[in-house]
C-alpha cells in the first residue's frame, strides 16, 4: 500500500545510509570477551518459547508478545540479549537487508553510498554514550555473519540506531505520523497522569512479526521497560521504576551534514537515568542530535508531563500553562524557539500532522474523563475529523492501520499497557513493573509477568469484514502500483474490485487514475482523479498532485 510503501522507502534509505559504510567506528578499547562469555553462561530452554540464561529470560507470551529481561553491567546485558534473542535478532536484520536489496540493487549504487557514508559517519561514536556502544557490541556477538558484505555487526547494529532519524531526515516529505497525548487532573477519570501513543513505524509486514517488550535490570541507573524489537537498545516508548516515560515524535528536519546522537539513545538515557522531568530535559540538553524530534516526557513524581523538542540547531520544553492538563503530541513543534522556525511552519502547512492534533483534542473533549480503555479506544479511531470517513490507511487517522505499536502508560501505578498484532488493534497486555521486575528475578521457569487482570481486550474491527478488505486491498494497492510502474494492463474487474475494498480512501481513486492516464484514457483518468480530489486528501502536495493531474488529462481530453 501507498503510505506503508513511502515510508518504508524512508526508513530502508535511513537503513542503508547508516549501515553501507567503510569507515569503522568503534568502542575506544574492548573488553575482554572470553571472560565475559564464561560469566553470561549458556542458554537453556526450559519449555517452548521460553528460555532463561543467569542475567536475563525470553518468553513468549499468550497474546504474542515477545517478553526480554536482562540484567548487570552494559556488556553483560548485550551478551544476555544476544543470547537469548539470536534467532528474532536474525530475523529482524533480513527483514531490514531485504528491502534494502529491493531499493538499491544496484552494487554501484551502494559503493558510492558507502563513499558517502564513511564520510557521514565519521562520528558517530563519539555521539553514543561509552556504555550503549558496550551494550550494542554484546548484543553484535549473536549477530549472524549473513550480512557482513554490508558491515561488520558491531558497526551494522550501531547504525540500525539511527536508520530512524537519517531516513526521515533523507526522506522527509514520508515523515512517520505518530500520535500521542498525556492528560492528567481533571482530563482523567482518576485525576492521574495518562499517556497514549501510537508508533506508526513501518518497514514491511515482517518486521513488525515479533514484537518485544524489553526489561532492563542495569547496574546503575533506573530499572526500566521499552516496547522494541530484537536488536534495539535504544527506546522509542518506554517507563522507568520512578514512573517517567518517554515517547518520540518525528519532526520536520534539513539534511544533517553528519551523525551525532540517534534519538533512540537519548531516550534510553532518560529512561535510564532520569527520575523528573528536569533531570530528562538536562540529559536531552547535554546531547547533540541530527535530526528534530519530539520527546513527550511523563512524570509520576512532577504529576504532568512535557514535550522536549530537539533539533541540530535548537532546543525548546513545551508545558502547558494556566492549570491546563492535557498534552497533545503529533509531528510540529509547539514550544517558542520553534514559532518562527521555517521547517517547522511548512510541516504544519502541507503535512497531516496538524490534522491529527485536531483530531486528537476533538476525541478527548468528546471524552472529558479518559481511563486506558477510553485511551486505547482514541488510539484505534480511523475516523477523521467530525468522524468524516477517511478510509482504510489514510496518514489523517489516528490509527493509520500501519502501527507498530500501540502504549499506554500509567505513571503514577507504574502500569503499562502493550497492544498485541495486528497493529494496536490486538489486546493492550498490562505490566505492572514493580511486580514485573520481582518475578522476572525469580528462578522458577513459569513465572507470569502480564498482570492479565487488567489487559484491555482487542479491536472487534479485527474480525470484521471492512479488516479482511483492507488487508486484500493491501496486496491489490502493491500489485496496481507495480503495473503502472511497468505500463502494464490491468483487467476491468481487477480495478472494480479494487475500488469497492477501500473506496472512502482517496489513493484508491488516484491510483486508479494513475493507471489510466498511463494508458491514456484520459476521460477515464479525469474521473477518478475528481473522485479523488473529493476525498479527504492526506497532504497540501498530494492535492497539488491531483490538482496537476486534473487539469493535464481536462487538456488532453
Amino acid at each position: 500500500m501507498a503510505k506503508p510503501f513511502r515510508y518504508q522507502t524512508c526508513i530502508v534509505i535511513g537503513c542503508c545510509v547508516m549501515l553501507m559504510v567503510a569507515a569503522c567506528a568503534g568502542i575506544r578499547q574492548l573488553p575482554p570477551m572470553a571472560q565475559y562469555h564464561s560469566q553470561v553462561g549458556q542458554r537453556e530452554t526450559p519449555s517452548p518459547d521460553f528460555y532463561v540464561m543467569p542475567h536475563g529470560k525470553l518468553r513468549k507470551n499468550d497474546q504474542g508478545l515477545w517478553e526480554l529481561y536482562v540484567s548487570g553491567n552494559a556488556l553483560e546485558r548485550g551478551l544476555t540479549n544476544g543470547i537469548l534473542t539470536e534467532e528474532l535478532l536474525h530475523q529482524q536484520e533480513s527483514a531490514f537487508v531485504s528491502q534494502v536489496q529491493d531499493l538499491v540493487p544496484s552494487r554501484f549504487r551502494q559503493r558510492l553510498l558507502r563513499g558517502f557514508l564513511s564520510f557521514f559517519n565519521r562520528q558517530l561514536a563519539d555521539h553514543v554514550p561509552e556504555e550503549y556502544q558496550v551494550e550494542i557490541y554484546g548484543l553484535s556477538h549473536s549477530a549472524s555473519d549473513t550480512f557482513n558484505f554490508i558491515a561488520p555487526p558491531y558497526q551494522r547494529l550501531l547504525y540500525f540506531h539511527g536508520a530512524h532519524d537519517i531516513g526521515h531526515a533523507l526522506q522527509d516529505l514520508a515523515l512517520v505520523g505518530c500520535t500521542s497525548f498525556a492528560a492528567w487532573g481533571r482530563h482523567t477519570a482518576d485525576g492521574k497522569l495518562l499517556i497514549g501513543r501510537n508508533f506508526d513505524f513501518y518497514v514491511g509486514d515482517d518486521f513488525s512479526k515479533e514484537k518485544m517488550v524489553a526489561f532492563i535490570r542495569p547496574d546503575s541507573g533506573y530499572n526500566h521497560a521499552m516496547v522494541t524489537w530484537a536488536g534495539m537498545v535504544g527506546a522509542v516508548s518506554g517507563m522507568n521504576e520512578k514512573g517517567l516515560t518517554v515517547t518520540i515524535n518525528a519532526g520536520k528536519s534539513a539534511m544533517p551534514l553528519k551523525a551525532k546522537t540517534p534519538i533512540s539513545l537519548l531516550t534510553r538515557e532518560i529512561l535510564q537515568y532520569a527520575a523528573t522531568l528536569d533531570e530528562a530535559i538536562d540529559i536531552a540538553r547535554r546531547r547533540d542530535v541530527f535530526v528534530s524530534e519530539s520527546i513527550l516526557v511523563g512524570s509520576a513524581v512532577d504529576g504532568k508531563a512535557v514535550i522536549i523538542e530537539v533539533s541540530p540547531k535548537k532546543f525548546g520544553v513545551f508545558e502547558v500553562k494556566n492549570g491546563a492538563d492535557l498534552l497533545v503530541c503529533a509531528n510540529h513543534f509547539q514550544s517558542e524557539s520553534y514559532q518562527s522556525d521555517k521547517n517547522n511552519l511548512r510541516q504544519l502547512a502541507e503535512s497531516h500532522s496538524k490534522y491529527r492534533f485536531d483530531r486528537m483534542h476533538e476525541l478527548i473533549a468528546a471524552t472529558p474523563r479518559l481511563t486506558p480503555s477510553a485511551a486505547a479506544d482514541m488510539l484505534r479511531n480511523r475516523e477523521g475529523k467530525g468522524d468524516t470517513p477517511l478510509g482504510y490507511g489514510n496518514e489523517m487517522a489516528i490509527n493509520q492501520l500501519l502501527a507498530h505499536h500501540g502504549v499506554i502508560f500509567q505513571p503514577a501505578d507504574r502500569i503499562m499497557w502493550v497492544s498485541a498484532n495486528p497493529y494496536q488493534l490486538g489486546e493492550f497486555v498490562a505490566y505492572q513493573l514493580d511486580e514485573v521486575f520481582q518475578r522476572a528475578s525469580l528462578a522458577d521457569s513459569d513465572t507470569i509477568w502480564a498482570t492479565n487482570a487488567l489487559n484491555i481486550p482487542e479491536d472487534p474491527f479485527v474480525h470484521s469484514a471492512d479488516f479482511e478488505n483492507y488487508q486484500s486491498f493491501r496486496m491489490q494497492m502493491q500489485e496496481l502500483e507495480v503495473a503502472i510502474a511497468a505500463g502494464m494492463q490491468v483487467p476491468d474487474s481487477a480495478i472494480a474490485a479494487l475500488l469497492r475494498l477501500n473506496p472512502e480512501f482517496w489513493k484508491t481513486s488516484f491510483l486508479i487514475g494513475e493507471y489510466h492516464f498511463k494508458q491514456k484514457h484520459y476521460a477515464e483518468a479525469l474521473s477518478y482523479f475528481r473522485q479523488a480530489a473529493s476525498k479527504e486528501v492526506t497532504t497540501a502536495p498530494d492535492r497539488r498532485l491531483i490538482e496537476k493531474r486534473i487539469k493535464m488529462c481536462e487538456k488532453k481530453s
